[in-house]
C-alpha cells in the first residue's frame, strides 16, 4: 500500500504539471520563432519577447521539476500559479475580440482563460494545502517542502474506532 500511496501522490502532481513539462516547454524550444511571435503580441518588440519565452521555459521546467520532486514544491507551485494567472491575462484576453456572445474567438479564449485560473487553483492547493492550518505552515516557511511522498503516521487512539 505504501508504494501505491506514493505512486498516486506522484501521479496527481504529474497530471498538474504535464501541460508544462514536457509539452509546453518543449513546444517553446522546438518552435522558438513561433513562441517569440506569440509573445510579441503582448510586448511588441523582439528582445523582450525572447526574454519572456526564455523565462517561461525556465519556469515551466524548473518549477515543474520542483513540484514533481517535492523540493521547494510549495514555493514552486506558488510561482506556477502566478505564471498561469499572468499568461491568462496576457494571452487569453477574451474581452478583446468583441465576439464573445456570437461564439467567436472571444468565447474560445474565455475557456482557455478559465482553464489557466483553474490550473492556478490546483497549484495553490500544493502551496497552501487544503486547510487553514496548512496555510499558516506556508507563511511560516515558504521555502519548505510539503513532503508529498512521506506517509502520514497512523492515527492515534482506539484502534477499534478506525
Amino acid at each position: 500500500m505504501t508504494s501505491l500511496s506514493v505512486g498516486i501522490a506522484f501521479f496527481v502532481r504529474l497530471l498538474l504539471v504535464l501541460l508544462f513539462l514536457p509539452f509546453s516547454a518543449l513546444d517553446k524550444l522546438l518552435n522558438f520563432r513561433g513562441a517569440v511571435g506569440q509573445a510579441k503580441q503582448a510586448v511588441h518588440a523582439t528582445a523582450p519577447a525572447v526574454g519572456l519565452i526564455l523565462i517561461g521555459v525556465c519556469v515551466e521546467i524548473g518549477m515543474s521539476a520542483c513540484i514533481l520532486a517535492g523540493t521547494f514544491d510549495r514555493a514552486a507551485a506558488f510561482v506556477m500559479a502566478g505564471y498561469c494567472g499572468v499568461t491568462a491575462l496576457l494571452w487569453k484576453q477574451f474581452w478583446k475580440p468583441g465576439d464573445f456572445w456570437s461564439g467567436g474567438k472571444g468565447r474560445e479564449l474565455f475557456w482557455d482563460f478559465l482553464k489557466n485560473f483553474a490550473l492556478a487553483g490546483g497549484f495553490l492547493l500544493i502551496t497552501f494545502g487544503t486547510g487553514a492550518g496548512t496555510v499558516q505552515d506556508f507563511f511560516a516557511d515558504p521555502l519548505a517542502s510539503s513532503h508529498p511522498y512521506r506517509l502520514a503516521p497512523p492515527p492515534s487512539g482506539n484502534p477499534a474506532v478506525r
